[in-house]
């Protein structure tokens, strides 16, 4: 089962180009993308490995990420 939270994201253009993104509710999340359009995606990856990190090590997360709705999956 998925889970979709709402974050808070700061992108900041890079003066190299791309961007860095942020989260102000989860300091060490982190992650960057060279366009606009890459920024959801690698936005979704660093926040499922970084739920992924904290479930392995047992840690609980941050108490402002809740998540708005679980999403039932099925394999085909």
């Amino acid at each position: 089962m998925e889970s979709i939270y709402r974050l808070p994201l700061i992108l900041e253009p890079q003066p190299e180009g791309g961007y860095t993104i942020t989260c102000p509710i989860w300091p060490e999340w982190i992650t960057e993308a060279d366009t606009v359009d890459e920024v959801n995606e690698n936005v979704a990856d660093a926040i499922a490995a970084l739920i992924d990190a904290y479930q392995i090590l047992g840690r609980t997360l941050p108490p402002a990420l809740m998540p708005l709705a679980s999403l039932a999956t099925s394999e085909m």
